[in-house]
């Protein structure tokens, strides 16, 4: 078998070779959830949600994701979070695949990534497990009857938990792999049950391809207004972008991936992937009302023993907690996906040191610094090995699905910021008053309120100073905010203790931005953070 006929028995072998009648081909919700359950895959929640686990990955496996290196892939950025897979050894893992799953019932999606017709990929989705396809018939964009007549995929995305990779014979790090083909096109997962896993492998392929056709791939959230103001939210998972961008006074494009291309904002996908650890009904009713319902698809949530209503707030099996639903599951989401272009940029950042302004203006130069520097904290659970947040620089806020070089995607963020006047708000929504363990999560009441004044325009015209440290323009007043909040340093009990974290912050910054100094403008460069000598 060559490497070149791969592509065809994935789209067809595995198929054929299953049990004549056992490949289910695009099944409906319901039946799917009949399937989950005779299976014995999932629970049904008290308000008919399904309820799965997934065993000892209760979230991303970064480590473990590869693209096979052909040699015409020169514009990939090789590196740690890129990693090469020879083509030899991806061969040989996916014979061994397709053989492992040849005698099993297998559930098949035809789906679409991408609500711009012009920028779609036709993707087919194998899985072993029928809340995987549920999983994935929720997250992406679900064709018409008459689009799926002839449906041909441009990518396949085999989902295969049971099958395991062999580290000494097939050059991965462990037996779980994430391999992405770009000559083949074609996503093996393997040894991970995480389902999370499915959508970041398409999102991953999209930001490879969507640079060349004049799009620019953002992983961000995205609503509109009745005047057709859009705002797009970049951060990391567990920042807000999910529940920053569900308000009701607004239409909700997307949670999580979109492009940016000449005609506008389009989503990638057609569902949300919500982190839902002590999720509040109160604080995010559209989230809650989507979570507790038939068709829904909860990860890692325990169930009341009793009652068997979601414990949301339970966080034994993870914080990385998670709710999968279609976006019509949210009352005020669009109905095409799609939309103008961006009048406002926010990105979110949680601090764990604790002294970031609750918000900040940045200039175009600035917001293409701070999208190279992706500053955060990784919250804990979205990776493995993640217990408590830790202080991170994960570029354009989204650096392990990034195939090229960050200054590609950020320097066109400059260029559409510049060519639609685009304003860019840099939101804290990590702790105030103190680091991690001292301090306390910065009020979501507040930020809400921070937020509505940047969007309706009102919060550009309140007088401005910039921060002594970080450079950054920073409003001083605004309605329902306390004005103490606004300075991170008055928020402090011990203004030293602030004054030598924030030297300590900016540092990092600087040490960080080095490597990106080569790949942009001076004044890009001048727009950085200096450490005080």
């Amino acid at each position: 078998m060559t490497v070149t006929s791969l592509h065809h028995l994935a789209t067809k072998g595995v198929l054929a070779e299953a049990r004549p009648g056992r490949a289910w081909r695009n099944l409906q919700p319901a039946r799917l959830v009949s399937e989950a359950i005779r299976r014995e895959e999932v629970r049904l929640s008290a308000d008919g949600a399904v309820v799965a686990t997934t065993g000892r990955f209760t979230g991303r496996s970064p480590k473990d994701k590869f693209f096979v290196a052909w040699p015409e892939l020169q514009d990939i950025d090789w590196g740690p979070v890129n990693q090469p897979l020879e083509p030899e050894r991806f061969a040989g893992l996916l014979r061994r695949a397709i053989r492992h799953v040849a005698s099993r019932e297998l559930f098949v999606q035809d789906l679409f990534a991408g609500a711009d017709p012009a920028h779609r990929l036709r993707v087919r989705v194998v899985t072993e497990q029928a809340w995987h396809s549920l999983f994935a018939r929720n997250m992406f964009i679900r064709p018409s009857r008459a689009e799926l007549e002839g449906f041909e995929p441009d990518w396949i995305v085999l989902q295969l938990p049971s099958f395991e990779a062999e580290p000494a014979l097939d050059g991965t790090h462990s037996s779980t792999v994430i391999a992405v083909d770009f000559r083949e096109k074609l996503v093996l997962i393997g040894g991970t049950a995480y389902a999370g896993e499915i959508k970041k492998s398409i999102f991953t392929v999209l930001n490879y391809l969507l640079p060349a056709e004049g799009v620019m791939p953002m992983h961000c959230s995205a609503n509109v207004n009745t005047a057709g103001h859009v705002a797009v939210f970049f951060g990391l998972s567990g920042t807000g972008k999910t529940t920053l961008s569900a308000d009701a006074s607004r239409t909700l494009i997307g949670d999580d991936e979109h492009g940016w291309g000449p005609d506008g904002v389009f989503n990638f996908e057609g569902g949300c992937y919500a982190k839902v650890i002590r999720l509040d009904p109160e604080a995010e009713p559209e989230i809650h009302a989507a979570s507790t319902r038939f068709g829904a698809v909860l990860e890692n949530v325990v169930l009341d023993p009793e009652t068997d209503a979601p414990r949301f707030e339970d966080d034994s099996l993870t914080e990385n907690t998670r709710s999968c639903y279609p976006l019509d599951f949210i009352p005020n989401a669009s109905r095409t996906g799609r939309a103008g272009h961006p009048t406002s940029i926010v990105m979110l950042t949680a601090d764990a040191f604790g002294v970031l302004p609750p918000i900040s203006l940045l200039s175009p130069e600035q917001a293409m610094y701070h999208f190279l520097s992706g500053y955060t904290a990784r919250l804990a659970g979205t990776e493995r090995g993640v217990t408590e947040p830790q202080a991170t620089f994960s570029t354009c806020f989204g650096a392990p699905f990034m195939p090229r070089h960050p200054s590609v995607y950020a320097g066109m963020l400059g260029e559409l910021m510049h060519k639609h006047r685009a304003k860019c708000w840099l939101i804290n929504t990590g702790w105030t008053g103190g680091a991690y363990g001292t301090g306390r999560r910065m009020p979501i009441k507040a930020t809400r309120a921070l937020l509505h004044a940047a969007l309706d325009g009102s919060l550009e015209k309140a007088p401005l100073s910039v921060d002594p440290v970080f450079g950054l323009r920073v409003p001083q007043a605004c309605p329902e905010v306390d004005p103490t909040l606004l300075n991170p340093r008055s928020t402090w009990a011990d203004k030293a203790g602030y004054d030598r974290m924030a030297r300590e912050v900016a540092a990092r910054f600087e040490q960080n931005f080095a490597k990106f100094a080569p790949f942009v403008g001076d004044e890009v460069q001048a727009a950085g953070i200096r450490a005080a000598a």
